[in-house]
């Protein structure tokens, strides 16, 4: 009995034993892997776009913006023309309307004249003179015909200048009306354009990632120092100090009031603008009434060299004047730069600068 009893207790030892010493793997439970560290991560995908890519589509949208800048400032200039011409059509409209009632007026008085030699026999007033037997009377008549003479005369005269000024305000009209068909094709065709640029642009943006799309203002912001940087080592402003005037300095507190505010093209203000459009409404602030369009501004105001310049002063940039900023001193403007983009403070230097216009001289 105490036999089997040992027996059964080895047994139950040797069990225990065998089951200690096993490989602990075979017995374990699976243990999820540890979640990678950053340095064993896999290597993320490589960026879709290359710098030189991205700087490639910088180029692309810039030359994009820069075209619809210069289709806008077509736009704006017919849309000015268009004004000017719809005032002058108004104006000769209302001098038709009193020319014709001038003539109006003239055909009655020389009808009352005629009416007047119709009561008095048919006979002109020379002839009842003739046949007059007073003396006194004769003399006064003589008097009377003169008189009545001259004011035919004059009536006549004034009702063919009159009859003139009209035709002239009528073909006047027929000219400018048709001026003004002309600025509004030359609108709509310029708004075609615009849209069409600005659209490929957006297009072309659009298809960045979000994370290409923050390179892509890096890569803005790097041409935008490299320009500004070449511009100011060369000495261009080393001697720029001059103080701006008592209606440059308005026009500047105006400007920079706008910062912030979005560019939208064609627009005037007050909650956007165009780059001619702040720097336009600036000087007007300002009480300086100047050109509308920056390819105007160029045209019409007073050139100076750089070194001339003074805050309020407008710089022109790229060969067609296409884009304007205001000197601010310090080397740097406020400007509207294009779609997507705020009124801003930039460098002076950070595009390829045309020339300097006053508009105060």
């Amino acid at each position: 009995m105490n036999r089997r009893h040992c027996a059964t207790a080895a047994i139950t030892l040797v069990c225990a034993l065998t089951l200690l010493t096993a490989p602990v793997q075979a017995m374990a439970a699976p243990v999820p892997d540890p979640a990678p560290s950053a340095s064993s991560s896999a290597p993320s995908s490589p960026p879709r776009y290359s710098n030189a890519d991205l700087e490639k589509v910088r180029e692309q949208i810039e030359t994009l913006y820069r075209k619809a800048g210069a289709a806008t400032d077509a736009y704006n200039l017919a849309e000015e023309q268009t004004k000017k011409q719809s005032g002058e059509i108004v104006k000769l409209a209302k001098a038709i309307v009193d020319g014709q009632t001038r003539i109006a007026a003239l055909k009655d008085r020389a009808g009352s004249q005629a009416r007047e030699q119709y009561r008095n026999g048919g006979l002109p007033p020379g002839a009842q003179l003739v046949l007059s037997d007073d003396p006194q009377l004769f003399l006064d008549g003589v008097h009377q015909v003169r008189q009545s003479q001259q004011a035919s005369t004059s009536l006549l005269s004034e009702l063919q200048r009159t009859q003139e000024d009209l035709e002239r305000y009528t073909q006047d009209a027929s000219t400018n009306w048709d001026k003004l068909e002309t600025n509004r094709l030359k609108q709509a065709k310029a708004k075609k354009k615009i849209n069409a640029q600005i659209a490929a642009a957006e297009k072309l943006e659009a298809q960045l990632e979000e994370t290409e799309r923050e390179r892509l203002r890096t890569l803005e912001r790097d041409a935008a120092n490299r320009a500004q940087t070449a511009w100011l080592s060369s000495g261009a402003v080393q001697d720029v100090s001059g103080e701006a005037s008592e209606a440059g300095a308005a026009a500047v507190a105006f400007a920079t009031a706008q910062i912030g505010k979005p560019y939208v093209w064609g627009a005037e203000g007050p909650g956007s603008y165009d780059c001619s459009g702040l720097t336009s409404q600036a000087w007007l602030a300002a009480k300086q009434p100047i050109p509308r369009t920056s390819q105007e501004q160029w045209r019409l105001l007073p050139r100076i060299d750089v070194k001339d310049m003074r805050p309020g002063d407008l710089i022109i940039y790229h060969a067609d004047a296409s884009h304007v900023g205001m000197y601010v001193g310090g080397g740097s403007i406020v400007h509207a730069p294009r779609p997507g983009r705020d009124v801003t403070l930039a460098g002076a230097g950070s595009m390829k600068i045309l020339g300097v216009v006053r508009p105060d001289m």
